[in-house]
């Protein structure tokens, strides 16, 4: 085991050296592991030219000068790669050489086989161009492999071979060879190009569904899904929904106080909250703008409870901003406003995308809030009529509103639920007393 952990870290480190010529620190992750292993493919076949070579001359064919020269190109052309970094060039220069050498070998040595198999080498050169390049490049490399790989057969077995032939042993060997160290090139090149396939497409998958994620931070689900479905604007009628603004009361003084740094903090701390307010009661967070915060129900599906919904969240924040344990540490109130009504929502433009309402019981809800008092929830008779029968309400009075006129407002305090149980408690307590 040790002797295989020796022999597989000199391996790591000759392949971490071989990954370093032609390397550019402007190289991207994907050119780098190309360039890797295009040399290292490279650096693997020239040992096999050299022993070729050796072996068709030893046994008196002129023919062994072919993959000798083959050596020698393809090893100058990583020199000058090392320096270059050009590795397009690299890679044409690695696919005419071992398309042309050794299918043109063929035609000395007598045909297909008597020439041992050796044109198959050429087959690397389409391969190349489909894991290196692209598919286009690769069938136009492998048209050209097919025709050299038949036309240099064919003219071999015409011409037969043009020096003494070679023992039939050693061209059934050759044969074999050239099948088995060939094919484990190619094996190793596929290898490579589905692994990286393989990482391509979980790493598409990832930043997939990191689109998705910051889509659906943006827009509902519903929403997102129809807009990546539908080219037009998407805008829909909904015939009752709930609307909600709340805003930081005296924000501009108390933020002028601070850093800006801090300021975008508190609000981040504070909007963040409300976003698991707006979770957890099932509502549809809509924008935040500046310090205002606005949240509806019953879009983009609608929900016969939308006021109780939207109602529930408003005392929870409010209660946050009191709390030690929420948001009270702030020393901050907020002023918040609800209507209920038919309203127009969906997406608009091209880009930025922002899912909003429109309509005049957005514009009202505004003004509840803008028109409201510190630290409560003022409502319309719209949302008062939904709501007065499990929630005590405060009667406000008529308020003058610009462009709206004369309005009747009232305060939401509770679920009649809480009263309830605390009158309850209290009876419970007197009878025991």
């Amino acid at each position: 085991m040790h002797l295989l952990d020796r022999i597989r870290a000199k391996a790591d480190r000759l392949i971490a050296r071989l990954a370093l010529i032609g390397a550019d620190r402007h190289d991207d992750e994907d050119l780098r592991a190309q360039k890797a292993l295009l040399v290292l493919v490279s650096v693997l076949i020239l040992p096999v030219a050299a022993l070729w070579g050796g072996l068709y001359l030893a046994f008196g064919s002129p023919v062994g000068a072919v993959p000798l020269v083959y050596f020698g190109v393809l090893l100058g052309a990583i020199a000058v790669f090392s320096r270059t970094r050009d590795f397009p060039w690299l890679l044409r220069v690695g696919q005419v050489d071992i398309l042309l050498a050794p299918t043109l070998s063929m035609i000395p040595l007598g045909g297909f086989l008597d020439s041992g198999g050796v044109g198959l080498w050429g087959i690397l050169a389409p391969l190349g161009a489909l894991v290196f390049s692209d598919v286009r490049s690769a069938v136009r490399w492998y048209v050209a492999f097919v025709v050299v790989f038949l036309g240099s057969g064919f003219a071999g077995e015409v011409i037969g071979p043009i020096w003494t032939p070679l023992p039939v042993w050693f061209t059934s060997t050759m044969l074999a060879l050239n099948i088995a160290v060939g094919g484990a090139i190619v094996f190793l090149l596929l290898a490579v190009f589905a692994s990286q396939r393989r990482e391509a497409l979980a790493e598409l998958r990832l930043e997939q569904a990191k689109a998705e994620n910051l889509l659906l931070n943006i827009l509902p689900r519903s929403i997102a899904d129809r807009l990546k479905a539908e080219a037009q604007p998407i805008a829909d009628q909904l015939g009752s929904a709930s609307i909600l603004f709340a805003d930081v009361v005296d924000f501009t003084p108390w933020s002028e106080r601070l850093p800006p740094a801090e300021v975008v903090g508190y609000l981040d701390h504070l909007f963040s909250h409300f976003d698991e307010l707006a979770e957890r009661h099932g509502l549809e967070k809509i924008k935040t703008i500046g310090d205002c915060y606005m949240v509806a129900a019953g879009v983009p599906t609608p929900r016969p409870d939308h006021a109780r919904a939207l109602a529930l969240m408003a005392l929870d924040m409010l209660e946050a901003m009191r709390s030690d344990a929420g948001l009270g540490h702030l020393g901050l109130e907020l002023r918040v406003g609800i209507n209920s009504g038919p309203v127009v929502a969906g997406v608009i433009g091209r880009k930025r995308f922002l899912y909003d309402l429109w309509g005049d019981a957005v514009n009202t809800a505004s003004r509840m809030e803008s028109h409201g008092a510190a630290g409560r929830i003022q409502i319309t008779r719209e949302t008062y009529d939904l709501l007065a029968d499990e929630f005590e309400c405060e009667p406000r009075g008529t308020i003058t509103v610009k462009g709206k006129g004369e309005i009747d407002t009232w305060y939401l305090i509770r679920p009649r639920s809480d009263r309830s149980d605390r009158d309850q408690r209290g009876l419970d307590a007197a009878n025991v007393s």
